[in-house]
């Protein structure tokens, strides 16, 4: 390809609304361009780049038994309905209808169609098992789009279904998507960690694990053992229990005693007030969901996981009580809120549980209690790990190592969906007694789109994007110093088409702008090698520039050629 035929301009600055380092080369190496908020075009350069990516996945999926489909982006919204999605979705979901009033969705996923289909083609054991994918845009009307392509609204995914005749097949399923998962991150030179997660509005009825590409930017946090290698999302990350009560040798406890607190309402408060550290204080929280109202107890230095919380209660959604209902369901403004005599239904937190008394609110404005003995004060019915773990804290898996805590972009989702879409949707198979039973699901997804901005994110430098050669847009980029000069002209031609017979994709700088513009647009760009046909090239030798090794060197054009053509086997 010639640059000056390229459609790619580069920008000197990123636009201000670009924060993140992938997003902000992107946009100036011109391989996307914003049309709305988190909707992009995908500019020549980027689309290269996307198609070698999803070519990797294209190569993973067939070798791992997966067959190839393209289900249709508008999908009826019975079928959400059906399965009960519908409104777990809520504003996420883009609708529309049609001229007939019929309502339909843009699909972020497609459980539903994938089931439809597979319960009109199969009805027999003998089909199954079968795995179905596909690569194609998807729709969520995210709330706040940003950081470029990790959060849009319009992006590309390849999702994959498998169908077995029981979980036994299924977990045969999991385990090898799981492995060409990993061979795909790795052949498109991401750091990550694959970590235990939770199932969100996808669903299930068992494991799910989440492929995390390492970064600093990343919206997800996960937690690593230093000693056996245990990794889980900290919405989903386990606590150890048993650890850790802000233990007091109390003796014959005498009653909670009610002191004044006057304007004291936060953790932050107490502490300094009362010189005391906050793991002794019990924290109230009340929260809403699944049509009713409760609360949740954690230490002060802990924080309530919501994740953990939902799925306790099995409800879709929960959130924060606001002011007015707490007054209604606590009888006192929050800050004051206690669990001692408080009628409702308490999830408490182990770590709170382990105390052997604490400080909490009274229930009435101004006032705390000290001494509140759990179990005694308050009811133990619903134990639980109801707290988000901590930078340091023991793991539970192997009690030996620490929790270390990173961030990650997510880039990659499996899931064991069960039965929970067969059942709602009828996908049913005749067994080799011919009776019915429903299919056992999975659900395997990427990012493709994601996956193009997380390897710019840990690929680059000051100066540009480093691509791993798997997936730069080109292999080679020749710089012709001079349009002007015959000498180099003619060596930069000769060496362009030599290289594209060879079949290496090759960018020919023929623009006739100064070398240092050149320079600085190839570094933008990132591609692996770039060839300088400058003032040696009467003597047949080019510059050879290694991008990720910021190395150089002049060598004869016949050994430059050898390279490329080495490195592409």
């Amino acid at each position: 390809m010639r640059q000056s035929k390229l459609l790619a301009s580069t920008l000197r600055e990123a636009p201000a609304e670009a924060e993140t380092m992938n997003h902000q080369l992107l946009l100036r190496a011109g391989y996307i361009r914003q049309l709305a908020a988190g909707i992009y075009t995908y500019l020549p350069l980027g689309r290269r780049v996307l198609r070698k990516i999803e070519n990797i996945v294209r190569e993973e999926m067939d070798a791992a038994g997966a067959q190839e489909v393209l289900m249709p982006s508008m999908q009826p919204a019975e079928l959400w309905k059906e399965s009960e999605r519908y409104d777990v979705y809520g504003k996420e979901l883009m609708k529309l209808e049609d001229r007939h009033a019929r309502e339909f969705v843009l699909g972020p996923t497609h459980e539903e169609v994938v089931t439809a289909l597979v319960r009109g083609e199969i009805s027999s054991y003998r089909k199954l098992p079968v795995t179905v994918y596909q690569i194609q845009t998807k729709f969520r009307d995210e709330r706040r789009p940003r950081s470029g392509l990790l959060r849009g609204r319009e992006f590309l995914m390849k999702d994959a279904y498998s169908f077995d005749t029981g979980w036994e097949g299924l977990d045969e399923n999991y385990v090898r998507m799981y492995k060409a998962y990993q061979r795909i991150f790795e052949r498109c030179g991401l750091a990550y960690r694959a970590v235990q997660a939770d199932a969100g509005a996808i669903g299930g009825e068992g494991e799910t694990h989440e492929f995390m590409a390492l970064s600093g930017i990343g919206e997800d946090t996960i937690a690593v053992c230093s000693a056996c290698g245990y990794a889980a999302n900290l919405e989903q990350a386990e606590v150890r229990t048993g650890e850790g009560g802000a233990r007091v040798d109390s003796g014959n406890q005498p009653a909670a005693e009610r002191f004044h607190t006057p304007g004291i309402r936060t953790i932050d408060q107490l502490e300094q007030e009362l010189q005391i550290p906050p793991e002794q204080v019990i924290k109230t929280l009340i929260y809403e969901g699944g049509g009713r109202t409760f609360a949740v107890l954690v230490r002060g230095d802990h924080e309530v996981n919501e994740i953990k919380v939902r799925n306790y209660i099995g409800a879709s959604d929960i959130a924060l009580a606001d002011s007015h209902a707490v007054q209604a369901a606590a009888g006192v403004e929050s800050g004051f809120v206690g669990p001692v005599g408080l009628s409702l239904t308490l999830l408490v937190d182990a770590a709170v549980a382990a105390m052997t008394e604490g400080i909490a609110g009274a229930g009435e404005r101004d006032y705390h209690l000290r001494g509140v003995v759990p179990g005694r004060d308050f009811s133990l019915e619903h134990v639980g790990d109801f707290r988000t773990t901590s930078e340091g804290e023991t793991c539970p898996h192997c009690g030996e190592g620490n929790l270390h805590l990173e961030q990650g972009i997510e880039i990659g989702h499996v899931f064991k969906l069960g039965t929970k879409y067969s059942e709602k949707l009828g996908a049913a198979f005749l067994d080799s007694a011919g009776r019915s039973k429903p299919m056992i699901m999975g659900c395997y997804g990427i990012g493709i789109s994601r996956m193009l901005a997380a390897v710019a994110e840990q690929h680059h430098d000051e100066q540009g994007i480093t691509w791993p050669a798997a997936l730069a847009p080109y292999g080679v980029h020749i710089l012709l110093m001079s349009v002007k000069n015959e000498a180099q002209a003619a060596a930069a031609e000769a060496l362009y088409e030599q290289l594209t017979r060879l079949g290496i994709e090759t960018l020919l700088d023929d623009r006739d702008e100064r070398a240092g513009v050149k320079f600085k647009d190839s570094l933008l760009i990132g591609i692996p090698v770039t060839l300088v046909v400058g003032k040696d090239a009467a003597e047949q030798k080019v510059e050879y520039l290694d991008r990720k090794l910021n190395t150089k060197e002049v060598i004869d054009i016949t050994e430059a050629v050898s390279r490329v053509t080495a490195g592409r086997r």
